[in-house]
């Protein structure tokens, strides 16, 4: 017997940590918290996956050997999904140690076991782990859209600039950059 499921999506928030939220991007998440909400709300409504990625380290991580100062402990509050986000009993939670959500996880697994082709990202920061999610997303063939207004970086002109080069990208249209407004799933 064949069964056809519907096609669905998938919105990836990426470490919209309390860590992260709070002291890492000084400040910058608060723009785009409102457009991650109204988000969620619209892909929960569809009845699409909503995905919270979040940085999940252990102290002693081979990332803190850089600049990068400990945070989103695995196993503390840091490392929970901002208290500013409305997170729901039906969301997803996913563990990750590295920039991509799809590294050394059951992201791809957990995508096709709910048959999503188009996948939505945001969140923080738009050079490191959404992009790198964006990509790896690509690579494990889905279609890929990075949601501009719902993604920052510690600079608004770097973030800019990224989402500029992303645009012009030779990948379209398996990855796009959008506004929260031209999403119409």
């Amino acid at each position: 017997m064949l069964f056809l499921t519907a096609i669905m999506n998938a919105l990836i928030i990426v470490d919209m940590t309390e860590d992260n939220v709070e002291e890492f991007v000084y400040g910058q998440c608060n723009k785009i918290i409102p457009v991650i909400n109204y988000l969620s709300d619209k892909f929960r409504k569809n009845g699409d996956l909503v995905i919270f990625a979040n940085d999940s380290f252990l102290k002693e991580d081979f990332l803190f050997k850089s600049k990068m100062k400990p945070h989103s402990l695995r196993f503390t509050k840091g490392s929970d999904v901002s208290h500013k986000l409305d997170l729901q009993n039906s969301d997803i939670i996913l563990p990750k140690r590295r920039f991509s959500a799809f590294f050394k996880t059951d992201l791809d697994q957990t995508l096709r076991t709910f048959n999503v082709e188009n996948v939505f990202v945001c969140g923080i920061t738009s050079l490191f782990c959404v992009l790198a999610t964006a990509y790896d997303s690509v690579c494990h063939d889905f279609y890929t859209t990075i949601v501009e207004d719902a993604t920052t970086a510690h600079k608004d002109s770097i973030h800019s600039e990224m989402m500029n080069f992303l645009r012009r990208n030779p990948l379209q249209p398996l990855l796009e950059v959008k506004k929260s407004i031209e999403i119409s799933i």
